[in-house]
């Protein structure tokens, strides 16, 4: 029988895993199922990865629904999560309650980012996963952040040098080639929060405004001092704006 409990889906960004859920959730409340996954290629699931595509993600975080009998949850996607939350939105719109894009876009990468996508694959052909990790994860946490939150920091960073290096290739190519999904914003019968840190270099929040009036129901959160990793940076805040959202969409039966 499909589960009646509100469930709450957590989907890790690029060369990160599930593990980066575990402090941000350890204080919510029982009375929500909580469900963490590791993406294909990251964490323990490397084996036998053929399509680092959004869809193909989107694809598998549909059948491990499926598995565990859970037919609505809301979808909380960091980064490249975000991406693949947008996908699954799009292809099994029935599954999603709720939407949470933290750090994260429904645009396609700009011709700029792409070139930059492909930096970094040759970086990585040449020089391997380990020294990409020490130029790639400083510079997502905000300039004020990025000492103070040492400890962090380099937790990111031994998740990211554990990645395998065809995981790397495939996801900068998969974000590279996804397609624009504004259309899934714009068509949401569900409600959508954003959640955005004013010194994102990955998600600028002014690629990220207009985007706010296209869901029907729209909730933001605007950081100041945080970057990319909000979860990280303002653990206490985000993790209220969640949960606030959460009341709203299981209050309203979504």
């Amino acid at each position: 029988m499909p589960s009646s409990q509100p469930t709450i889906l957590f989907l890790h960004g690029f060369a990160e895993n599930r593990e980066i859920w575990t402090e941000f959730t350890r204080e919510f409340p029982e009375g929500y199922r909580l469900l963490t996954l590791d993406l294909p290629g990251h964490g323990t699931n490397v084996h036998h990865i053929l399509d680092y595509s959004m869809e193909a993600q989107a694809d598998y975080v549909a059948e491990q629904l499926r598995e565990e009998t859970i037919d609505r949850v809301l979808v909380v996607g960091h980064s490249m999560g975000g991406y693949v939350a947008l996908a699954l939105a799009e292809r099994y719109p029935h599954l999603v309650a709720g939407l949470v894009l933290f750090h994260s876009t429904a645009l396609p990468d700009t011709d700029e980012k792409k070139a930059n996508r492909d930096k970094n694959q040759d970086f990585v052909h040449r020089h391997g996963v380990g020294k990409f990790m020490d130029s790639f994860i400083r510079p997502l946490f905000a300039p004020a952040n990025r000492d103070t939150l040492r400890e962090q920091r380099e937790q990111l960073e031994a998740i990211g040098r554990a990645t395998p290096e065809a995981t790397v290739l495939g996801g900068l190519e998969a974000m590279k080639n996804r397609p624009d999904r504004t259309s899934v914003l714009r068509e949401a019968t569900f409600p959508v929060l954003f959640i955005a840190g004013k010194d994102d270099v990955a998600v600028p929040t002014e690629s990220l405004l207009p985007q706010l009036a296209l869901p029907t129901q729209s909730h933001a959160l605007l950081l100041s001092n945080v970057g990319h990793l909000g979860y990280l940076e303002a653990p206490e805040l985000t993790r209220r704006a969640l949960l606030n959202f959460a009341g709203v969409v299981f209050a309203s039966g979504q």
